[in-house]
């Protein structure tokens, strides 16, 4: 059978570029999607026009081949419904700015001055504008983050959007799939596990980064497997603590405790060593050695001399 991925990086940018817009206040629908990422407004010039115009044709040729996909044709080309980067406006590109000019003071938290971000009020995801270039060259700002109200009269906010129920939907099936791993799947505390991981998605979610990387999916992992491993330390910790409370009173500990001890004695020791013979370590050069008889007899023979 084909292997079908449950999700994919191009799904979870979709639904992150749609909570974060919850957040964000715009000048009309169409200013919401942008064409390139930069993260100076000095950027925005003719070199990354160039680059912005060969990014929306793209967009705009894809969206059409899957428009006339799902009217039911089947034997066609992208390249018949290819747009020509030439015929796109440049005031009809958008352009996303990496910036904190917008956001608001906190008197309250300490400045450092070798972060930029560090003297704003904290927010839930990395601040933006959205930025159009007028009839007369000059970049317009068309859109902010973290903003309620018009661009001129509006006003700075951190709590009034929402992660989409997709995305939650997507957090939710994320934990799931990783909790069936062979790894993890078999501990009684994994729901605890997985609520730690929703949690820890919940926080983190929309602190993605479009302009740094275009995979998710390994951000949103990597999230996953600390939460897991966070959980997995706390539990091994408290066994700990149990088993030596048990032994303290005279009590028979845990199974894995009671392995553990008796792996260590010196009889087992012993054992170990008759069915597996001695350990022995080689050096990165007797390693060599040992491959080289290896390619040329099929035998491992390699001279005690080397050993260590």
């Amino acid at each position: 059978m084909k292997r079908v991925n449950y999700l994919n990086n191009r799904d979870l940018l979709a639904e992150i570029h749609k909570s974060k817009n919850t957040y964000c206040s715009y000048v009309s629908p169409e200013d919401s999607d942008y064409d390139m990422i930069v993260n100076d407004i000095k950027k925005i010039n003719s070199a990354n026009i160039g680059k912005a115009r060969k990014i929306q044709a793209k967009r705009l040729t894809a969206r059409a081949w899957e428009a006339a996909k799902k009217l039911g044709n089947k034997r066609i080309k992208m390249t018949d419904y290819e747009v020509s980067p030439r015929s796109i406006k440049k005031t009809d590109l958008v352009f996303r700015v990496m910036m904190f000019d917008h956001i608001t003071t906190d008197s309250q938290r300490k400045k450092n001055p070798k972060t930029r971000a560090d003297h704003h009020t904290k927010v839930n995801f990395p601040p933006f504008q959205h930025y159009r270039i007028n009839d007369k060259g000059q970049p317009v700002c068309v859109g902010k983050s973290h903003w309620i109200g018009g661009m001129n009269n509006g006003h700075f906010g951190n709590d009034h959007g929402k992660i989409t129920p997709t995305l939650a939907n997507m957090f939710l099936k994320l934990a799931e799939r990783y909790s069936q791993r062979s790894n993890w799947r078999g501990y009684t505390y994994v729901d605890e596990m997985r609520s730690q991981a929703l949690m820890q998605l919940s926080q983190i979610g929309l602190q993605f980064d479009e302009s740094k990387s275009e995979n998710p999916f390994a951000y949103y992992t990597a999230a996953i497997t600390n939460s897991f491993t966070r959980i997995l330390n706390i539990e091994k910790k408290n066994q700990n603590i149990r088993d030596d409370i048990l032994e303290m009173n005279e009590m028979m500990p845990s199974y894995t405790r009671q392995a553990k001890n008796e792996s260590e004695t010196v009889s087992a020791k012993r054992r170990m060593t008759a069915q597996n013979g001695e350990v022995k370590v080689y050096s990165k050069s007797a390693l060599k050695e040992l491959n080289k008889e290896y390619k040329a007899s099929g035998k491992l023979t390699v001279a005690e001399s080397k050993k260590k």
